[in-house]
Order: C-alpha cells, then structure tokens, then sequence
C-alpha cells in the first residue's frame, strides 16, 4: 500500500508594508535620539614659535600667580599646597584683586609625569572661578547672568576679565601624563 501525502502550502505573509514600518522607526529613533557633543577644555593655542621674533613683557609679581603641579600629582600655589577644593576661590580672589586686573597671568607649571586627571581638574577649576567673576560682573553691570547676556555685552565682560593663562612643562622629554 502507497501512501500519497498531499504537498502543503505555506500561506505567504503579506510583507509590503514592512519597508515602510522599517523606514518609519528608522525616522523616528533618528530623530528623537540626541547626539551629544564631545566636551572639553576650550583653549587657543599660541601661535608657532618664531626664533627671531620674541618679545620680552616685564609684569609685576603681584599680577602672576604661579601653579603646579608635581609628579605625584599634587598642587602648588606660589609654591605651597594647596588643595583642589580651594583652587577655585584662590584664582577667583587672585584675578578680582590683581593690581592690574587686564595684565595678569596664571602661570600653570605641569610636571609630564602628573596624571590628566589633576591637570583637567585644575583646569577645570580655573575655568569655574572666571565663570564665576565674569557672572558676577555681568549681573552688575547688565542686570542679568553672563550666559544670558548678548554676544557684545559677553565681549565687554570677557575683556574686563580676560584669561591669561600661560602653561609650561617639565619633567620627562617623551610622552605626556599618565
């Protein structure tokens, strides 16, 4: 006896519309995800050395105020520790009491063997106590905070504050922090 089996059918599934749902999630994710910007130091880097041309600038000692930081990753303010926390205040009083508030300089000097971490934090702190005085000074003299403030009056605060900050390094000749 031969037994016949009947071939089966598989019902096809109606896949049009899947390239447009696809396509639809695809618009969607794409616009409601966010894309973060990287964030960092904002910085402008001297222009290139030219041997010939190097000016010498005579500024009173009262107008620099001298960091650094040693291998082992501590802070030195004219040389003294100093703590991280209190970085912040130091600069800000430094900067507002300097004797000649648009010819100071901070003067950061980085041992190559300190680690990233006590360099960004330092800068980071600096970056803080100019936030700090320029806000300060926008408040008083525009009425409102420095982030609310048109790019001219923005312009005027940051001269009046300027950041003058001078970084050398020292240690090992290769290689940079840990």
């Amino acid at each position: 006896m031969i037994l016949h089996r009947d071939k089966r059918t598989v019902p096809q599934l109606n896949t049009t519309s899947t390239a447009d749902i696809s396509f639809i999630l695809l618009v969607f994710f794409l616009i409601m995800t966010s894309m973060d910007a990287d964030k960092g130091l904002t910085r402008m880097l001297p222009p290139l050395e030219n041997e010939d041309r190097r000016e010498m600038t005579e500024i009173e000692k009262s107008n620099v105020l001298s960091l650094q930081i040693t291998a082992d990753s501590r802070l030195l303010a004219d040389g003294k520790p100093l703590e991280l926390a209190q970085l912040r205040k130091r600069v800000a009083a430094f900067v507002a009491n300097a004797a000649d508030r648009r010819n100071h300089i901070i003067m950061i000097d980085v041992d190559r063997r300190s680690s990233y971490e006590a360099y960004f934090n330092v800068q980071n702190e600096i970056a803080a106590a100019y936030n700090v005085l320029r806000d300060s000074y926008a408040v008083k003299r525009f009425g409102r905070a420095y982030g609310m403030c048109t790019p001219e009056q923005r312009e005027k605060v940051r001269a009046f504050y300027p950041q003058r900050i001078t970084e050398t390094y020292a240690g090992e000749k290769e290689g940079g922090g840990r």
